[in-house]
């Protein structure tokens, strides 16, 4: 059966829940009441992460329903509901008629057609879609066992891919208490035991013979640019901000697509963005590449300068300590628009320990960033894998039943 030969209406498959934000006196930020989702600055990898409750709620969706960005430059973007919330006027949700396996297959459905359904609010400074628009969307539907086979397929892909960040974001979770027990709370070190002397400095108590640093003093800032599009034909490793925020993968597109200048990244670094910095985003880049790497320019690329290792200057960067110091460095009124200065970042000051102890950290986490690096790869190839089958597999191009093999055969070298 073709898949393509079957086209319904979203609205005839599917309830279409658009937001409307309750009134601003019924908000709050101690958790009474029911999370509300203004728009995708709550969203993240998979679900959102409420900032603000209400106890009047107005449209409601319910676990297991998509959660879809419908207003601003992030229209399009999508997130799974993982309990109740109050919908904001910037989000909408849908929820299959027939149950949680053709929403999956809903949820695939859009990422196929996007183009062609944000195309409907085309001409717009701000593009906007209405409850018409969905309603009157077209997908293919075909029968009930292929709707479903489907929906699994590429959600074994996506579940994997899932279960990798969910492993990494544990793994990183050590590599921070590590860093945080030796450098910022300075407890006793194993094989090197408990420091014995302490000294006051202008950051306050350390062991006796840490100095004060700046960053510049700990890592080089590489401001090297390239403009992708002046080579349209070549396949860039591209570093964004969304790419950041859909689950640390750098996407693979064509110079022709990626607009401006970009800054070049050596083969291993660290990424913080300078953009809005109250939401963290720092990057430990060192991926097995097979194209040249390019990443936004709202990014600082920056390479730890020796003695000190990339895990150190991604474990300092990504510690509570730091954060809350680079957020009180940004510029700007905007709340959606706050940067970072790249000068105010390298004269940022922090304590310097021994070469010694320097070693020993690095030599402690490699194996936990190595493990890290060898699930985000396999993620990768996984992405790969379901971005080839999805379009494939919706059009009707290749048979589920082919579909399954080749899946059997991914798991058999997966698991």
């Amino acid at each position: 059966m073709n898949n393509s030969n079957v086209q319904v209406q979203l609205a005839d498959v599917a309830e279409i829940i658009m937001g409307q934000s309750p009134k601003g006196e019924t908000y709050n930020k101690i958790g009474e009441g029911v999370p509300l989702l203004n728009g995708p600055s709550e969203f993240g990898q998979s679900h959102p992460t409420p900032a603000l409750w209400t106890n009047a709620p107005t449209r409601l969706c319910k676990e297991g329903d998509l959660l879809f960005c419908v207003r601003g430059s992030t229209t399009g973007r999508m997130n799974w509901a993982d309990r109740e919330y109050c919908l904001g006027r910037g989000v909408s949700a849908f929820r299959s008629k027939t149950g949680n396996i053709d929403t999956r297959f809903i949820y695939y459905s859009l990422i196929f057609e996007l183009r062609r359904l944000l195309s409907l609010s085309a001409g717009s400074v701000f593009p906007n879609l209405s409850r018409q628009d969905f309603e009157r969307f077209t997908i293919n539907w075909p029968e009930k066992y292929t709707r479903s086979a489907i929906a699994s397929i590429l959600g074994a892909l996506d579940d994997k891919i899932e279960l990798n960040r969910k492993i990494n974001e544990t793994i990183d979770v050590m590599a921070r208490a590590i860093f945080k027990s030796w450098f910022v709370d300075f407890e006793p070190i194993p094989g090197l035991g408990p420091h014995k002397e302490w000294q006051d400095s202008p950051l306050g108590r350390s062991p006796k013979g840490w100095k004060v640093e700046s960053i510049r003093d700990i890592a080089e800032l590489y401001r090297d640019t390239i403009n992708p599009s002046d080579f349209p034909e070549e396949v860039y490793e591209y570093f964004s901000i969304p790419a950041f925020d859909g689950g640390q993968m750098p996407t693979h597109d064509l110079g022709a697509t990626i607009k401006s200048n970009k800054f070049i990244l050596p083969e291993y670094c660290v990424l913080i963005s300078k953009l809005n910095p109250r939401i963290p985003r720092v990057w430990f880049v060192n991926s097995n590449r097979k194209s040249r790497a390019v990443a936004s320019t709202e990014f600082l690329v920056l390479v730890a300068k020796p003695p000190y290792s990339n895990e150190f200057l991604y474990s300092l960067c990504n510690s509570e300590i730091f954060q809350e110091n680079f957020i009180s460095l940004v510029t700007g009124t905007s709340s959606s628009h706050q940067r970072v200065q790249p000068s105010d970042l390298l004269s940022m000051r922090t304590i310097r320990s021994s070469d010694e102890m320097l070693d020993k950290f690095k030599r402690k986490v490699f194996s936990l960033f190595q493990l890290i690096r060898s699930n985000k790869n396999q993620s990768h190839t996984l992405a790969a894998i379901r971005n080839v089958l999805m379009p494939k597999l919706l059009s009707g191009e290749i048979r589920v039943k082919n579909a399954e093999r080749f899946m059997e055969n991914i798991r058999s070298k997966t698991v």
